[in-house]
């Protein structure tokens, strides 16, 4: 069982917003690092962020200023919130932790941003 479910995806204009969740199954306070990840058309999945226990993070430098990730280990539950989309932005986005493991990918939930 995928441990991770997606959810908040949806078609967008350029400069809007989305709020995507990731829902997990168990508890992810033990898990050192929680990540986004995106997979474009015809591109290979990347790294988005993630976030580590104590607070350190990492941004790619395209949604450096854009794109914010915050986990609630009391939750379960890992977002990103993402505001000013672009064109480029559109993808399925996914949830796992950093560095991946590949029984963690999920569906993935997919973000268009098309005007």
């Amino acid at each position: 069982q995928v441990p991770f479910v997606e959810s908040g995806g949806d078609f967008v204009q350029p400069g809007e917003s989305l709020r995507l969740s990731c829902a997990a199954s168990r508890n992810i306070s033990n898990i050192y690092a929680m990540a986004w990840y995106r997979q474009a058309p015809g591109k290979q999945r990347e790294l988005v962020t993630f976030i580590a226990k104590g607070g350190r993070f990492e941004y790619a430098d395209s949604v450096k200023g854009r794109f914010a990730a915050s986990r609630d280990n009391a939750k379960n539950t890992f977002h990103l919130q993402m505001n000013s989309l672009k064109l480029e932005d559109t993808a399925v986005y996914y949830c796992n932790t950093f560095p991946s493991r590949v029984n963690f990918w999920g569906q993935g939930t997919q973000v268009t941003v098309s005007s």
